[in-house]
């Protein structure tokens, strides 16, 4: 009896103190810092694309001088480079499908997809992707909650890709060269430290719209960072490397990643964004701790994403844009109108 009583008061305390770190592992930032409702009211559920207007639609289209156009996705394959555990597999269910049909003998393909979807390749990343664990539960943009009615295994409703996708991006595009800043390919960030030279600071993303004669970020705009850490997934050469040379490349892009800091993605969320873009796997700085100026992981994601509504675009190759240096254009692309979906893939276009 007296060790079944010991047993209940150690368990009970040891309850207690799981109870006790549960309730301190939270960020109520979204609550203290009245996150939701956004802007554009408790009902939205597009984020920073709602700025879009006809008046800067019309002036976007002015960059268009060359009449020339640059894909900027990346080709989907399931040896590429893929966060974490995620993959890509696509199989054609017979060669043909199906057929031969009718007198002239039509036959026909398919394509079977098993994939994390919106979060593979050049992916963008909406409203369902990111989220924060506060005290209420987990916090995602314009304050829902995994828990609120519509939300489940399969589909997000309200936090669903869809609604982004029904605006949809017609905006004045801003490649940002930080190659050309840095004089060379930026490392992986060794330091959580605005002077590492893998982060990009509020002062570089100014510099470079200095130096590259662009005028300001400003309302509307979607903003593009080249780091060079996008050349190890080759755009062009992939097929022709061995399958060795394959996985060295993959470890070496999965490592880590220079990207905006901080104080980048704060300094245009100020300007008024309404999309961030890049040619790594988060676009933000991933270095010491998946850290990036500062201790904390994926803080652009945060303050951005679930904060702010300013979606993001991952694995996008800009190498044609770079080789005319082309740095500011007319940028178009929707997400997939998927259902609950968290991201969508595509093929992103810039004309200029």
């Amino acid at each position: 009896m007296h060790t079944l009583k010991r047993i209940v008061i150690a368990g009970g305390v040891v309850c207690t103190l799981s109870i006790a770190a549960v309730a301190q592992d939270v960020n109520d930032a979204p609550f203290q810092e009245k996150w939701a409702p956004t802007e554009w009211g408790a009902d939205d559920k597009a984020g920073a694309v709602n700025r879009t207007t006809p008046e800067l639609v019309l002036k976007a289209v002015k960059l268009v001088k060359k009449g020339k156009v640059a894909t900027l996705g990346k080709i989907y394959a399931h040896d590429a480079p893929a966060f974490g555990s995620r993959g890509w597999r696509l199989t054609i269910p017979g060669v043909p499908t199906g057929g031969p049909f009718g007198g002239q003998k039509l036959v026909y393909n398919d394509e079977y997809v098993a994939t994390e979807l919106g979060q593979i390749g050049t992916q963008f990343d909406g409203p369902g992707h990111i989220g924060v664990t506060t005290s209420r539960g987990m916090f995602f943009y314009n304050g829902r909650f995994l828990r609120d009615k519509g939300i489940g295994s399969y589909g997000l409703g309200p936090l669903g890709v869809e609604h982004v996708a029904q605006k949809g991006f017609v905006c004045r595009g801003v490649l940002l060269d930080a190659v050309a800043l840095r004089g060379g390919q930026l490392p992986i960030p060794k330091e959580n430290d605005p002077k590492d030279p893998g982060i990009v600071t509020a002062d570089d993303v100014k510099e470079m719209v200095k130096k590259q004669g662009l005028d300001p970020i400003s309302t509307g705009d979607c903003v593009f960072l080249y780091t060079g850490h996008g050349n190890i997934w080759d755009p062009k050469n992939w097929d022709s490397f061995s399958a060795e040379e394959k996985a060295k490349r993959v470890k070496q892009f999965n490592a880590g990643e220079p990207g905006f800091g901080i104080s980048a993605c704060e300094y245009m969320a100020e300007q008024k964004i309404i999309l961030t873009g890049g040619d790594t796997w988060a676009t933000e700085a991933v270095g010491k701790g998946a850290g990036g100026e500062n201790v904390q992981p994926f803080e652009c994601h945060i303050k951005l994403q679930t904060k702010r509504g300013i979606w993001n675009l991952e694995n996008l190759d800009f190498s044609q844009l770079i080789a005319d240096k082309a740095y500011e254009f007319l940028f178009v692309w929707s997400p997939l109108k998927m259902k609950g979906a968290t991201g969508s893939p595509g093929n992103p276009v810039a004309l200029y």
